[in-house]
């Protein structure tokens, strides 16, 4: 490996690394909006989406630029293949990040009403399942990465409870199932996130091991 192939390889790393911690933000400012029913950060989120498309993008174009280049083999491409995938998993995540601002923009401008749901701890699973899986792809951290895929049950479960009590208030509140079906689109997005999230823990397995676990194969 040559001197200017590796800092081409460190260059990429950091750059998806920074990618990670835009996405992380935006996810913790979806959070606040939902919790805080904030429609100003909910715009924030949707106002500065193009930075992280532009960031994809950039990402993307490196690492297709390193392929055509020097056509790496072994370690190398698996980095490059699960820098790739990684990277349409964290755009995707804050596409449901703006998803979330959308949905906050349409409850922060209706009467509130009393619901049994709190998406509190939905929401600080999902969170904290981004951050475990991109300090798993910091660190190379095996069992880390396999601890984010087995949570994704855990917040399956609690996006289950949400359809359940939202079908419940919808039937108790017809003349208000608008308002309950963003509230339940909300949880919705949050599962998507804690979806990705396990992708991303899964292509940091397939860096590590070389071997592919989706579809629950662990």
């Amino acid at each position: 490996m040559t001197a200017y192939f590796q800092k081409e390889l460190e260059k990429i790393k950091k750059m998806i690394l920074s990618l990670g911690a835009m996405v992380e933000e935006r996810v913790h400012m979806a959070v606040k909006a939902i919790i805080l029913k904030d429609i100003e950060i909910a715009r924030k989120i949707i106002k500065t989406d193009y930075e992280i498309d532009d960031m994809e993008v950039e990402v993307e174009e490196e690492c297709l630029k390193i392929l055509a280049l020097h056509q790496p083999v072994a370690v190398d491409l698996r980095f490059l293949i699960a820098v790739m995938k990684i990277n349409n998993d964290l755009e995707r995540v804050a596409d449901e990040a703006v998803n979330i601002a959308q949905r906050v923009e349409h409850i922060a401008q209706r009467q509130a009403f009393d619901f049994a749901f709190d998406y509190s701890l939905m929401a600080e699973k999902a969170s904290s399942m981004l951050k475990k899986s991109l300090d798993a792809l910091v660190t190379l951290d095996l069992d880390l990465a396999f601890k984010v895929c087995i949570l994704d049950d855990e917040v399956d479960t609690i996006k289950n409870n949400a359809y359940d009590l939202t079908k419940q208030a919808i039937h108790e509140r017809p003349e208000h199932a608008g308002y309950f079906i963003n509230l339940l689109l909300i949880s919705r997005h949050l599962e998507r996130i804690a979806d990705h999230a396990t992708n991303i823990a899964e292509e940091v397995i397939y860096l590590i091991e070389g071997e592919i676990i989706r579809h629950g194969k662990f």
